[in-house]
């Protein structure tokens, strides 16, 4: 198991912060932004008289309002990213990854503009009466290259292959880091077992998925506007009780961003690279823009120009990672918990020890990117305590403290083999003090002010909702890939296997999920990104059908 997390954690530190997915992420976006005239400042104010239904007529065909399809879109993106991402980003690049998140979603909101217009253009409406769209039509249809006098379906093969990494993508993105941030907040909040809450949800989750779009935009209208001011209510008073802390929060967001997060407390500092590719990367992450996904959902929104619909959707990077994402990352920054230590019980996959008593933070961190500097050898535990040698463990990027090593409940005698920095230690709990990360670290947040312990129920309802809100629009992402792949009868096998997946990752390690997720984020992007950038002036065309 340890192979795979290890081959998984190259591949995903090595294409997710790749040079080649960055510029062409936050190109394509600045790119759109200058060619299409600042559509994300110009066209404001009509995104929302066009959700307010401003130019709706029935007559238009499709089975959605602009706001259920927006609401549907949003669920797919308000989820772990905006609790649990943005605190996993700010731990490992400090506070100035916020920066570049905030960043990325509103360069990002003319990249959403732009592929959900032209997916909506080239909807098509399936033998029951449904509409169905996404990058994959659109790539289809136009991405095809004539050549004397005949047409290579170059387009079809670019469509199937980002429709497989769609289907990559449902599991990734939208499956299991979703139930397995519920499962975990539910374990460690209401001690409920990770696969009891697997359990229950998954057979919610086909109760949802099982009755199509119109079932689906049912209940995410619903969910998503009270989730959302959920949040906002509880973040915001948490943000109120630090206000002291606010304006140097604030400043250590902007002012790290060129300069890095120098050591504070347990983090050992990020690098500017650090914080802009997780930054980036989280951002996608939370708001999608660029990956695709969404134009799948505003493609069953009735409306008489795509480029309305495109407006529409371009509130959602600005409602999903300005808004709400801006606000977790502040309430942790300004909380000071980011840089805090806390008694937890250690994953495998966040240890490393290393061979060296030195503590000093630039040293760890040379260490910790050195293979040759990672501890091979024999613990030596007695009753819990390992006994002193020249080795230091790390975990979640910290020096951990007060380690304390238990099997069956008791404390473990005995010896621990150590490989490559990875203890061996199949059965035996190690728990201490360190730094945290993903959905406990805005735990922690909340509960550092007036909530108290009554902050832990906040955050883990609404991760419930968010997560859960996000499971179900992209299984409606994954079978509308499936349909394109393999025909309207690989819909029904396609949900049952989400929803048993669903079920299995409750209880699967954290890290090793937002690996695969970060992975399928990248696959899933750069076919589409290429797309929109090869009909660039197929897009400013239908743009200039809007007016002013």
């Amino acid at each position: 198991m340890q192979s795979i997390v290890d081959i998984l954690a190259w591949l995903d530190g090595y294409i997710s912060v790749h040079p080649v997915f960055i510029y062409t992420l936050l190109g394509t976006g600045v790119f759109l932004t200058i060619y299409l005239g600042f559509p994300q400042i110009r066209y404001f104010g009509k995104a929302c008289r066009t959700l307010r239904g401003h130019y709706d007529h029935d007559h238009h065909e499709g089975d959605t309002s602009h706001f259920q399809a927006l609401s549907t879109a949003l669920s797919g993106t308000v989820g772990t990213g905006n609790i649990a991402g943005v605190a996993m980003a700010i731990h490992i690049g400090g506070p100035a990854a916020l920066f570049w998140m905030v960043v990325t979603a509103l360069i990002g909101m003319a990249t959403k503009y732009g592929e959900v217009t032209l997916s909506h253009k080239y909807r098509i409406k399936l033998p029951d009466g449904t509409m169905a769209g996404g990058p994959m039509f659109y790539m289809d249809k136009r991405l095809n290259i004539n050549h004397k006098d005949r047409e290579i379906r170059t387009g079809h093969v670019i469509a199937l292959i980002f429709s497989a990494c769609t289907i990559i993508c449902a599991f990734g993105t939208g499956n299991l880091p979703q139930i397995n941030n519920i499962a975990t907040a539910m374990r460690e909040t209401f001690s409920i077992p990770q696969i009891a809450t697997g359990a229950v949800l998954a057979l919610a989750l086909a109760a949802v998925v099982l009755g199509g779009i119109k079932r689906i935009v049912t209940v995410t209208e619903k969910i998503v506007p009270f989730m959302a001011i959920l949040y906002f209510i509880g973040a915001s008073v948490v943000i109120i009780y630090h206000i002291d802390n606010l304006l140097p929060g604030i400043k250590s967001v902007f002012g790290d961003v060129f300069t890095g997060t120098a050591a504070t407390g347990g983090f050992l500092g990020g690098t500017v690279a650090l914080a802009m590719s997780r930054g980036i990367n989280r951002g996608l992450f939370s708001n999608e823009a660029g990956q695709g996904s969404a134009p799948i959902a505003h493609a069953t929104a009735r409306c008489k120009l795509p480029a309305q619909e495109g407006l529409v959707a371009m509130l959602e990077p600005f409602i999903d990672t300005v808004i709400i994402c801006s606000l977790t990352g502040l309430m942790i920054v300004s909380s000071g918990v980011w840089k805090d230590k806390f008694q937890n019980v250690f994953q495998q996959a966040d240890i490393v020890i290393l061979n060296t008593n030195d503590h000093d933070a630039s040293a760890l961190c040379d260490a910790m990117k050195n293979k040759d500097s990672h501890y091979n050898g024999i613990l030596t535990i007695d009753n819990g305590v390992a006994q002193p040698g020249k080795w230091t463990m790390l975990h979640a990027q910290s020096v951990a403290e007060d380690i304390v090593f238990t099997k069956d409940g008791q404390p473990f005698s005995g010896e621990i083999t150590v490989s490559n920095g990875k203890p061996n230690a199949s059965g035996i709990i190690i728990s201490g003090k360190s730094l945290i990360h993903s959905a406990p670290l805005t735990i922690k947040a909340f509960s550092s002010s007036w909530f108290g312990d009554f902050g832990e129920y906040i955050v883990t309802l609404s991760l419930l909702l968010f997560a859960f809100s996000t499971s179900i629009a992209w299984c409606y992402y994954g079978d509308r890939a499936t349909t394109f792949m393999f025909g309207p009868k690989s819909v029904v096998p396609f949900r049952i296997i989400y929803v048993i997946g669903f079920f299995i990752a409750s209880f699967a390690d954290t890290s090793v999920v937002w690996y695969i997720s970060s992975i399928g984020v990248v696959l899933m992007s750069m076919p589409n990104l290429i797309g929109l950038l090869i009909l660039h002036k197929e897009l400013k065309a239908e743009t200039m059908k809007l007016g002013e």
